[in-house]
């Protein structure tokens, strides 16, 4: 019901936008008008992004939603909206006719696919020009030529483009994993034919591990694709993930927009990317790029789209795949350009030719982005589920862009991808943007759920990183064991301790040059403070250094903006009962404001001990306990699988932690399981 009235509602809206006047960017350079409606078939962030292209461009947009997204910012935004079914992505967004016909109901004469879902899917784009729907995107042939990683592959050797040894062929069973494994030579990739995003993907050293990854593998390809189908490739050890985004019109005009490095990654999952790449010379940019463009070329291709290549410590590149859409880190290539590709994407289906040439694509500056998900970094990274209680961005400006599809109140859904936000940064070099990420990810406040800021704010103060040293290897090989606290950068505690200690004045109200002594606890680690000045400024003394703190913080804000020792600072900085929580570099501290006697009483007070929970096997994340491996009884030795949990589409596999027994199961194959729900209990 409330989404037949959200539709409703949506339509009023559309009908006093047709009053308004198309702007002149809206009239391609025939002098005809490029769409007056385009619908987006997606969601999140992506649907957002296009909806402000077409905004700027006069194009009336529509949004199409299932169940879970009915109050999602991308219906808000849009000018229309057509409900298309339930949450699971396979019974909305994935159904071909439930998009063609929200055309037809809406009047739109274009489509932007996004990324994921519908948009490299041949049978989507064939379905929309057989109803006389533009495709912003490529047309079939192209998408199937190069979508497919394993035809895209046998096209690119004939092409002559360097590619990956492998077996271009889709494997029959693990039987014949393990056979072509062994002929390859370990280490091997097993990749889902119709893959991206990090799904159905697996690394194999052995047979053992060839033979579950392509259960695993097969498993996740099926669930988010509909295709099975896997195969093996050489797994290039030390690789750097480089690509290359391209613009075509069609017309013989196709350019590449440079390359962007996307090596920071985690279980083939990009984290952390930008533009350009520190590792590549002008001479292999070149080659890349030209190489790419004869690719595309081949296959006649028009619209944007990125040739990944895997970059061995030679710089010696290897075509990896073709994403025939718009990829999720393609603002970074905006940054440094000057370019809106969803605008070039528009012209481009409207049947314009390209307003520039490859000389006239310029290289200005660094831009870095980090993607916000809804994880928890410290829990093994998994999914986190919730409404989003507080959510504020750091201010935008030309050194900083937030493309999101979540506001504060919202829900971040068990059904689709945990993104929250991708925040990017620009500077003149590229540790000048480095740092202004690091600053504007303690200016992004995030309450409800987990998310994976402490872990992004470690990865930019990494030396490793800052030095440019990357591979695709880099998360495991600098964080083994998993995060932890022990890896965030380092904080000062006289900071955190004059940030409480000024807190705690202003919130008290106490005026004046008087000084006053306290104890601020740090994590209940005592430090000594004394504090005077009022709101003109404030002189902190915490052991033998004195600081001049300046700001213009008051209580309830959520971010402490400050100037110490004449050195920017920003502290998100929340309000307990008698304390503060206090947010830096990711990293956090509970601190007491307490004068010295009442930090001599408050030492005398007893520390509850925490629960043990050694003796179980508990659920990480809320989802569908897919399988369970183990019986009461049986013995289990550490590292071996003891059950399956299905969330955000992945799969995750659980591992005995030490050798031990079963003693009692508290949960079965097919439960829906809570977070620390018990799974299994040892004896």
């Amino acid at each position: 019901m409330a989404a037949k009235k959200k539709v409703a509602k949506k339509k009023v809206v559309a009908k006093k936008a047709a009053k308004a006047k198309p702007t002149p960017n809206t009239r391609a350079a025939s002098g005809h008008p490029l769409f007056d409606k385009i619908l987006i078939a997606n969601r999140g962030e992506i649907a957002c992004r296009v909806i402000r292209t077409c905004k700027r461009l006069g194009i009336k947009t529509v949004a199409v939603y299932s169940e879970a997204d009915a109050d999602a910012l991308h219906v808000r935004e849009a000018d229309e909206t057509v409900f298309i079914g339930p949450p699971p992505s396979t019974q909305s967004y994935l159904l071909v006719d439930k998009i063609v016909e929200a055309c037809r109901k809406t009047g739109a004469q274009a489509v932007h696919p996004g990324y994921g879902f519908l948009s490299e899917k041949q049978e989507f784009q064939k379905a929309l020009a057989k109803a006389g729907i533009v495709f912003i995107g490529p047309d079939a042939f192209a998408i199937h030529a190069m979508g497919d990683k394993i035809e895209s592959k046998k096209l690119a050797q004939k092409a002559g483009v360097s590619t990956v040894p492998g077996w271009l062929h889709a494997l029959k069973d693990a039987d014949e994993a393990v056979k072509i494994a062994r002929q390859v030579g370990y280490p091997v990739m097993i990749k889902a034919s119709a893959g991206g995003g990090g799904k159905g993907m697996r690394i194999a050293y052995t047979d053992a591990e060839a033979r579950e990854g392509f259960s695993s593998a097969t498993n996740e390809a099926k669930a988010s694709f509909a295709d099975d189908r896997v195969f093996i490739e050489k797994y290039v050890e030390e690789p750097r993930h480089i690509e290359i985004q391209l613009i075509a019109d069609g017309k013989g005009n196709c350019l590449y927009l440079w390359e962007r490095e996307c090596s920071i990654q985690r279980r083939h999952q990009k984290v952390i990317e930008e533009a350009p790449s520190p590792f590549l010379d002008a001479k292999t940019r070149k080659a890349m790029g030209e190489q790419a463009v004869a690719l595309a070329k081949a296959v006649k291709y028009k619209s944007a789209g990125t040739v990944e290549f895997i970059v061995d410590k030679n710089r010696k590149f290897y075509f990896l795949e073709m994403n025939t859409r718009l990829q999720v880190e393609h603002p970074v290539t905006e940054l440094i350009t000057g370019l809106d590709l969803v605008e070039l994407m528009i012209r481009v289906a409207a049947g314009e030719r390209l307003p520039l040439e490859q000389k006239d694509v310029k290289l200005n500056g660094w831009a870095v982005e980090a993607r916000l998900y809804a994880e928890d970094p410290f829990r093994n990274f998994l999914p986190s589920t919730g409404r989003l209680v507080k959510y504020r961005e750091p201010k935008p400006g030309p050194d900083v862009r937030v493309d999101t599809g979540v506001y504060e109140g919202g829900e971040i859904s068990m059904f689709y991808d945990p993104m929250i936000a991708k925040l990017c940064t620009y500077g003149k070099t590229r540790l000048d943007a480095i740092e202004r990420m690091r600053r504007a990810l303690d200016e992004f406040y995030v309450r409800g759920v987990s998310h994976n800021v402490p872990f992004l704010a470690a990865l930019m103060a990494h030396p490793r990183f800052r030095a440019g040293k990357l591979t695709t290897n880099f998360i495991a090989e600098e964080f083994k064991g998993g995060f932890t606290a022990a890896h965030l950068p380092p904080r000062d505690p006289a900071l955190l301790a004059a940030a409480a200690a000024v807190a705690d004045r202003i919130k008290g109200a106490r005026a004046g040059a008087v000084e006053d002594s306290r104890v601020v606890l740090l994590n209940r680690k005592p430090v000594g403070v004394t504090i005077g000045g009022d709101d003109t400024g404030y002189h902190v003394e915490v052991g033998d250094r004195r600081l001049a703190v300046e700001t213009d913080w008051s209580p309830g804000d959520a971010l402490m903006h400050a100037t110490v020792d004449k050195q920017s600072a920003v502290i998100q900085i929340d309000a307990m009962d008698s304390g503060w929580r206090l947010i830096n570099e990711g990293g956090q501290a509970e601190a007491l404001v307490l004068t010295p006697r009442q930090a001599e009483l408050y030492a005398l007070m007893p520390v509850k001990a925490a629960p043990d929970t050694s003796k179980f096997l508990l659920s990480p994340m809320p989802g569908l306990l897919a399988s369970v491996a183990v019986n009461e009884g049986q013995e289990v030795k550490a590292g071996e699988a003891l059950a399956v949990v299905e969330a955000m589409k992945m799969e995750n596999v659980l591992r005995a932690a030490r050798d031990g027994t079963v003693k009692t199961l508290h949960a079965k194959a097919g439960d829906s399981l809570r977070v620390d729900q018990k799974i299994i209990e040892f004896a």
